[in-house]
């Protein structure tokens, strides 16, 4: 996964009503319209969200019966999780590395030298 691809999954779950969505699909499969009970929009709204969740790859349909489920893929989300994880461990290395150095100046800085 790039960083490009994360832009729309960022995106998407950057708003508040697909967020819920998502948690709430959590739970267990769902159709648009038991979604729509479950939340204050609309189930034209939810449907929307609903696409453009499955859009970027965090949720799938399927038909049942007469009725469109929806259900989170959780491989999706742990391909972002993972690279979050993967950019958390970059940036703690380099602040690592920005302590080190500056305890170093504070020890020259305190044996009376100069910093380099």
């Amino acid at each position: 996964m790039t960083s490009s691809t994360l832009v729309p999954v960022f995106a998407a779950l950057g708003d508040e009503t697909r967020w819920t969505i998502l948690v709430a699909l959590g739970d267990g499969d769902a159709s648009a319209s038991a979604l729509a009970a479950r939340l204050p929009v609309s189930r034209q709204a939810i449907a929307k969200h609903l696409a453009l969740l499955q859009e970027v790859g965090l949720v799938e349909s399927m038909r049942v019966g007469r009725e469109l489920r929806y259900r989170v893929l959780g491989a999706r989300l742990s391909e972002t999780a993972q690279r979050l994880d993967r950019i958390g461990d970059e940036w703690d290395r380099r602040l690592t590395a920005i302590k080190a150095i500056a305890e170093e100046l504070s020890q020259d800085a305190g044996e009376g030298q100069l910093p380099t």
